[in-house]
C-alpha cells in the first residue's frame, strides 16, 4: 500500500474509531459512590450469572474498605445481606449505600434509587426469579424494603 493510500484509510476510519472509543465508557449518570456495572460483564456475586437486565440490578457498598457488591437481583442482595452478616458486620451500618435500578428505567438510561427507600412492586420478571421491582413512587400494592425482603425471604434461597 502506498502512503497515499495509508494515509487515506486512516482518516476515513477516524471517525470510526472515535465512535468505538466512546463505547464502554462511563456516561456519568452513576450515584456518587456507585461502581459502574459493566453490563454483560460483571457478575452477580451471589449466584453468578452475568448482570445484563438493568431493570433489576443492585449494588451494596460499604464498610472500612468501601467494599463493593453487585447483583443482578435485588433477592440476591436480600439473600447476601442475611448470609453474608457475620463475614461483613459493617452491612448493617447505616453508612452502607445499597442502590437498585428503577424499574421504569429504560435501558439506555438507568435510574437508580436508594434500596432501603424505595418501593417494590411483584409480578414481575427477574432474573432471578425473585420478581420484585423497585419503583421510586408508591403504587398501589407495593411494598416498602424490609416488607419485601421478608417476602424474599420467606419464598427460600434459589
Amino acid at each position: 500500500m502506498d502512503r497515499r493510500r495509508f494515509l487515506a484509510a486512516g482518516f476515513a476510519l477516524t471517525p470510526l474509531a472515535a465512535a468505538l472509543s466512546a463505547c464502554g465508557k462511563d456516561d456519568g449518570r452513576w450515584p456518587e459512590g456507585m461502581q459502574p456495572i459493566k453490563w454483560d460483564r460483571d457478575t452477580c456475586v451471589r449466584c453468578s450469572m452475568v448482570i445484563s437486565d438493568r431493570r433489576f440490578a443492585a449494588q451494596m457498598r460499604g464498610g472500612p474498605k468501601n467494599t463493593v457488591f453487585k447483583f443482578d437481583d435485588i433477592g440476591c442482595a436480600v439473600f447476601w445481606l442475611r448470609d453474608k452478616a457475620a463475614d461483613h458486620p459493617w452491612m448493617a451500618d447505616a453508612a452502607t449505600r445499597i442502590w437498585v435500578a428503577d424499574i421504569a428505567s429504560r435501558p439506555d438510561d438507568v435510574k437508580w434509587l436508594d434500596a432501603k427507600k424505595a418501593r417494590y412492586v411483584g409480578g414481575k420478571t427477574s432474573p432471578m426469579g425473585y420478581n420484585f421491582g423497585a419503583s421510586a413512587m408508591p403504587q398501589p400494592g407495593s411494598l416498602g424494603f424490609d416488607e419485601m425482603r421478608e417476602h424474599v425471604l420467606a419464598s427460600g434461597a434459589r
